[in-house]
């Protein structure tokens, strides 16, 4: 038995690849800090007051007054289906709730220098289907978990502008498990060519075998950001986040056999003896064959991303702002794997395309110094048709999202938000392309949808 055609659609066929639980374009994520969230995302032209803007806005820091600390975490409740053409099934998500953490400090050194850091998880979160989606011989899961560190540095140039960034550390760990389909790998050779075990009557979709692929990585980038006041109730920002390209090349792959309890009928192509077990003939492969643990190795690039927005106080007691949001998925084209079996490397077509957003938010100040926020964010899908899948269906999103303020004393405010996102659907498939002259052919409609609840403690002193 030879198994080079095992992971055809890639034991980790985007390795670590990209789950299908991001809110954001891609395997992208939005969750940085309560303030946020409240107001749609749109805090780069008007930042809310609070070191959080080391993400949203590194030049921001420098009007910052003391020392302030925030201390976040979001849970992101995700629901997803696959409804299969012509009634052939329905199939649910199996999704844990995932809690993103944030901290984020700035201390005011002068009247024009700040300095401080942000660690918060722009990219991540898992894609987790039931053991009899039909999906899973692409991904039973698919999680990836890249936090960054990021010191900071802002100047304020004058009483109306300011600049900021720094360097960013990112630390990204990948997990996929991953089925394979007996009927599609070569029992022997043939005087015609190779005879597979779907020639011998075992049928498509018979489980016999589960990889799973681990790995870490470490990368480098940078942020840098740009705010200024452009008229007596106007403001702008702009920030950049640099691509970070991350190489698991110390990924480690096992392989666990699945048992069938299959038989081999009398006059197989193979000449065995009626009712020999197709377990035995594959269990080899699990301790000196093709299906060993060994090590893996991918790279993926986590894009750039670039935001620019402006804010209006004009009106008493309120603050609006309004975002444009840029990703560059168009760094995500392909995904190779290479395992120390030679036979068992991937080519997994992505084709990602540049994706962006519109972010909107309103805040109101109450009598009580309470802060109210609403929002909403509309988002464009990263992947292209052909590349809707159980790892990640991407699709066009809605973003509603609210949150409050309260003041806790002097020192100490609590933030919380709420937001609710809404897909319209979109057709998929449940296998993927190792060409990019593979024909489509979705077989089906994704939907997702997603409850995040985010808590913030804030500090000044």
């Amino acid at each position: 038995m030879s198994l080079h055609r095992f992971s055809r659609y890639g034991l980790a066929l985007a390795v670590l690849a990209l789950p299908a639980t991001a809110f954001a374009q891609g395997f992208g994520l939005n969750e940085m800090n309560s303030c946020g969230i409240g107001r749609g995302y749109a805090v780069t032209g008007s930042p809310c007051q609070d070191a959080s803007t080391i993400f949203s806005n590194p030049a921001f820091a420098a009007a910052l007054s003391g020392n302030s600390l925030v201390l976040g975490a979001t849970s992101i409740a995700v629901k997803g289906t696959f409804t299969r053409d012509s009634l052939l099934g329905r199939w649910q998500t199996d999704i844990p709730t995932a809690y993103v953490p944030n901290v984020y400090f700035n201390h005011k050194q002068s009247d024009n220098l700040a300095w401080g850091f942000g660690v918060y998880v722009p990219y991540g979160l898992t894609s987790e289907w039931p053991g009899n989606f039909p999906g899973r011989f692409v991904a039973d899961k698919a999680a990836i978990q890249t936090i960054y560190f990021q010191p900071n540095i802002a100047w304020k140039i004058n009483d109306n502008w300011m600049i900021g960034g720094g360097p960013v550390i990112g630390h990204s760990t990948v997990e996929l498990i991953q089925s394979a389909d007996l009927s599609q790998q070569t029992a022997s050779a043939g005087p015609t060519g190779p005879i597979t075990f779907g020639m011998l009557g075992i049928a498509q979709g018979t489980e016999f075998a589960r990889g799973t692929l681990k790995g870490s990585a470490m990368s480098y980038g940078f942020a840098l950001g740009v705010y200024g006041k452009i008229a007596k109730h106007w403001t702008m920002g702009a920030r950049y986040l640099s691509s970070l390209n991350f190489n698991y090349s110390n990924g480690k792959a096992t392989f666990q056999q699945v048992p069938t309890g299959l038989t081999l009928s009398n006059g197989n192509p193979l000449g065995a003896p009626a009712g020999t077990p197709v377990d035995a003939l594959v269990a080899s492969q699990f301790t000196s064959g093709a299906l060993v643990a060994q090590s893996g190795a991918t790279e993926i690039a986590h894009p750039d991303q670039a935001e620019v927005g402006v804010g209006y106080d004009g009106f008493d007691r309120w603050l609006l702002s309004a975002d444009y949001y840029w990703v560059g998925w168009k760094r995500f084209h392909s995904l190779d794997v290479q395992f120390a079996n030679p036979a068992l490397n991937t080519t997994q077509v992505e084709d990602y395309n540049n994706s962006s957003a519109i972010r909107m938010g309103a805040q109101y100040t109450g009598a009580n110094s309470w802060q109210w926020r609403v929002g909403f964010a509309g988002v464009a899908a990263a992947a292209p048709d052909q590349t809707v899948t159980p790892i990640l269906p991407d699709q066009d999103r809605m973003n509603y999202t609210a949150g409050l303020g309260i003041p806790l004393g002097k020192a100490w405010t609590i933030d919380a938000a709420y937001a609710y996102v809404w897909t319209p659907g979109r057709r998929g498939r449940i296998v993927g392309r190792s060409s990019a002259s593979q024909p489509s052919f979705n077989d089906g409609v994704y939907t997702l949808s997603a409850n995040i609840i985010s808590v913030s403690l804030k500090a000044s002193f």
